[in-house]
């Protein structure tokens, strides 16, 4: 799990095939990302934590498999700029991947390998980043008006999970339930649920 195409925890979009941009333009977004409050935020709370974030941390690469980044342990995070179009779409993967670095960092047994640790990290990620906010959903083609935002979390997880050669099915889903209550509600480093 160690290429660009399968990070330790990766996010994903609805991806239609390669239709992103350059590295260099991706990097440039992710330069514009490091000045959304959500990003600069989340940085701080890195550095606060004693968890170093250097010039490096966020790279732009161009990725083999459908995903829009991850996050891998001692590598920092990957943007997958053939798969990006916009910066928001950059903005989300920075946030989502930054929630699992700080995961990493305040808890120092994170364990990539267990599905139950990589779930709660899904679990928050799919929570604090927004990617499941009702107008992402609607842009996916998931219509519901009650309820989206737990059950795209959910989907989102175990798509996750799934890309983890350590969780099988099953594994994942009771994994992703056992801790479900727990991660949700844990909202660090933020106060609530931004």
């Amino acid at each position: 799990m160690e290429d660009a195409a399968s990070p330790n925890s990766g996010a994903d979009l609805n991806l239609g095939g390669n239709r992103g941009r350059s590295i260099e333009e991706c990097q440039d977004m992710i330069q514009r990302s490091f000045r959304n409050p959500i990003v600069k935020f989340l940085m701080e709370q890195m550095e606060k934590s004693g968890c170093r974030v250097g010039d490096n941390f966020v790279k732009a690469v161009v990725c083999t498999g459908p995903v829009a980044g991850g996050y891998t342990k001692g590598r920092g995070i990957t943007v997958c700029s053939n798969y990006l179009t916009i910066q928001d779409e950059v903005n989300q993967v920075v946030i989502h991947e930054l929630i699992h670095a700080y995961d990493e960092c305040r808890a120092k047994n994170l364990d990539w390998t267990n599905c139950a640790h990589h779930a709660c990290s899904e679990i928050r990620a799919g929570h604090l980043s927004g990617d499941c906010h009702f107008k992402r959903e609607l842009l996916r083609g998931f219509i519901k008006l009650r309820g989206h935002e737990q059950e795209c979390i959910k989907r989102r997880v175990l798509k996750s999970l799934r890309g983890n050669p350590y969780c099988s099915e099953v594994a994942a889903k009771d994994a992703m339930e056992a801790v479900w209550d727990t991660c949700y509600n844990d909202t660090k480093p933020f106060d609530r649920a931004p």
